[in-house]
């Protein structure tokens, strides 16, 4: 009769335990260099991570802008500040040092234990108590910039445009391959409890520039962005705008913190995401981190990026 007791009381733990669900604060952060490219020192990175407490974070721009910088090229210099952080983090962590079109000094950091790397460098698997998320990070390009072409705002040599079809049409060119390779390292995510996809898009999303955001004065006319489309038709959840579903009480400006939002020779969007994809996910909040103002839900001073961060609590 003990033994019979003892085994059914088993089986319900394991039960439960199988039925449990995991949370998780997931984040993506363009660090500018670490403070580096306005002189600061990395602590100040540290510090904005420290409060927003994420459990994974893909980070962007690891390293200082080199010297020859432009709009069609901007090659990093120096070394990755993604191990000082890490330490001083107690975190796990996986600099992305491979040379292609989807990434920029990118780097990965956890709170959990990080495998092997996916074939382009992309992504890496994470042992989250047992059970594996693969965290994808990239940093796509910002020329030509969509947004400006349509605003009319000089960057680089691509002519201005005036319609949705042709935002699309050169978003595509710019970052459609770029996105072709993020989309074959997740092949190797096949079977996992979780999927995350961080990065600095260098493009709007498909939920922002939207009627009631021109309306609003927002944005110039309405875009389904491609590249966010691309994720949303592959059934990954952009964590902010699920947990914010107005885009016109909360814009969610992370490009940038920066200058005036009426300036016309700039236009302040969001461009930074943390999406995810998983069986019963729920996303339990959604955070912009920043500077202390009208645009940021999680302050840090002082700031250290040319960027706001995207923080958000999960469960599946």
């Amino acid at each position: 009769m003990q033994k019979q007791l003892f085994a059914a009381l088993a089986a319900g733990l394991l039960a439960t335990t199988a039925g449990a669900e995991t949370t998780l604060r997931i984040m993506s952060f363009n660090i500018y260099g670490g403070g580096a490219n306005d002189g600061k020192s990395v602590e100040e990175t540290v510090a904005v991570l420290k409060a927003a407490n994420p459990d994974i974070v893909g980070l962007q721009e690891t390293r200082v802008e080199g010297d020859e910088c432009t709009a069609e090229s901007c090659p990093a210099g120096g070394p990755s500040v993604a191990r000082e952080i890490a330490e001083a983090m107690g975190y796990y962590y996986y600099d992305q040092t491979q040379e292609n079109v989807a990434l920029w000094a990118n780097a990965i950091l956890s709170r959990y234990p990080i495998g092997a790397a996916s074939a382009h460098d992309l992504g890496v698997p994470i042992d989250v108590e047992g059970q594996t998320v693969w965290a994808f990070n990239i940093h796509l390009d910002d020329e030509p910039y969509q947004p400006y072409q349509l605003l009319g705002i000089e960057y680089g040599p691509a002519p201005f445009i005036k319609t949705e079809a042709e935002a699309q049409d050169w978003a595509n060119r710019t970052r459609g391959p770029a996105m072709d390779l993020l989309f074959a390292d997740m092949q190797a995510a096949e079977g996992a409890a979780a999927v995350l996809v961080f990065g600095d898009f260098n493009e709007p999303s498909e939920h922002d520039w939207t009627d009631a955001a021109v309306a609003a004065g927002q944005q110039p006319v309405k875009v389904d962005w491609p590249t966010t489309h691309r994720l949303s038709e592959a059934g990954f959840v952009d964590t902010y705008r699920a947990a914010n579903p107005d885009p016109v009480a909360k814009p969610a400006y992370t490009w940038t913190p920066q200058g005036d939002e009426k300036d016309p020779e700039d236009h302040h969007d969001r461009i930074d995401f943390a999406f995810a994809k998983a069986d019963g996910l729920k996303v339990l909040g959604g955070w912009i981190v920043g500077e202390t103002g009208l645009r940021t839900d999680l302050a840090v001073d002082p700031w250290p990026s040319d960027h706001r961060a995207t923080l958000a609590e999960i469960s599946y």
